[in-house]
């Protein structure tokens, strides 16, 4: 996160006219060595081993949380009452709990969580015709998220297998991502019921997390988040049925969407495999010319890039941390079932 995170900073004045200039001041992290050739290959002007260093100087404006989850919500909650602005990685915190205390604090400085994917062009443009009503009314949205690395053992010592850092495991690291997908397509989710597994012998947070949802529109919903997708590298997907088409997008294609038109006759209708890499698409037009793809690092690029530009017309960004608190309610409803076995309400603070 921390090279996603520098690319951005370098790169987004390239492609976007950005109202602000982008200085580079501190790097904060814990090996002094690491962090020496990191500040000399992105450009940083300055290192430290002490995260309240960069909250302490009057130089800095914004701080940028890249640290294991655990520490989110002590830096952020720092970071606000100095006034700095506040951007933080996913998710927001261990707990609703601490999230509701980051977004509190926060309430009076603009913020930013790294939910990068909404800001894939394709995603973007499902957005977009959802909003422009062609997909009607939705009755079934599907999500899964699988990455394959569960059964690697030479992971087991990182703080993402330690409950205590990373929190609930594939829930906190690929659920969270399902699950403001969703909240940003199709909108509330209301109700869940869930279950989590753990696969690997011993080990202290779950591999896989599976439950079904209930939307405020009345859709339903399954969401599938797992380490053992064995054949999946990171294959983050949706699908979308409604009254008036289908939507289909996979992340290891992240420029194409697949769209079915529900009005075209019967004897026309099929799926149409749309490369979203043209100018009049979201998102895209910033980059490259018509058909020349862009990969993992633009969504980072472009987050920074519109909030910067929200920032200076004085807009509302999304997502932030009332977004990322949302986020963070509905996991607390996944994992509160999980442990119930029972259907459980969202709670919204």
């Amino acid at each position: 996160m921390g090279k996603a995170h520098s690319n951005a900073y370098c790169q987004a004045p390239h492609f976007f006219d950005l109202p602000f200039t982008i200085k580079r001041r501190l790097l904060c992290g814990r090996d002094t060595a690491s962090l020496a050739g990191m500040a000399q290959r992105w450009g940083w002007e300055e290192t430290s081993t002490d995260w309240r260093s960069a909250i302490a100087r009057s130089d800095i404006d914004a701080v940028d949380i890249c640290l294991p989850n655990h520490l989110h919500a002590p830096v952020a909650i720092a970071a606000a009452d100095a006034g700095k602005i506040v951007f933080c990685e996913k998710p927001l915190a261990l707990s609703v709990a601490d999230a509701r205390k980051m977004a509190d604090a926060a309430h009076r400085v603009q913020t930013l969580v790294w939910f990068n994917y909404r800001r894939v062009p394709a995603v973007a443009y499902a957005r977009q015709l959802i909003d422009e009503g062609r997909l009607g009314t939705i009755f079934h949205y599907n999500a899964t998220y699988k990455q394959q690395w569960g059964s690697d053992t030479s992971r087991a010592g990182t703080w993402k297998m330690d409950p205590s850092q990373a929190g609930s495991g594939v829930g906190d690291d690929l659920l969270t991502h399902l699950l403001d997908t969703a909240l940003y397509l199709n909108g509330p989710i209301t109700e869940t019921v869930a279950k989590a597994r753990v696969i690997a012998p011993n080990r202290a947070v779950d591999d896989a997390v599976m439950a079904l949802v209930v939307f405020a529109n009345g859709s339903a919903g399954t969401f599938e988040a797992t380490r053992f997708g064995i054949g999946c590298k990171n294959r983050k997907t949706f699908e979308i049925h409604g009254s008036g088409g289908m939507l289909r997008f996979n992340l290891e294609d992240l420029n194409h969407l697949e769209f079915l038109d529900f009005s075209n006759p019967s004897s026309e209708q099929g799926v149409r495999d749309l490369l979203v890499t043209d100018m009049k698409h979201p998102i895209f037009g910033n980059f490259w010319r018509p058909g020349h793809i862009i990969g993992y690092e633009h969504t980072f690029i472009t987050a920074l890039a519109q909030f910067l530009q929200c920032l200076s017309k004085g807009e509302e960004f999304h997502p932030n941390f009332a977004d990322g608190l949302a986020v963070q309610e509905v996991f607390d409803a996944v994992q509160r079932s999980a442990k119930t076995r029972q259907w459980t309400t969202v709670v919204r603070a």
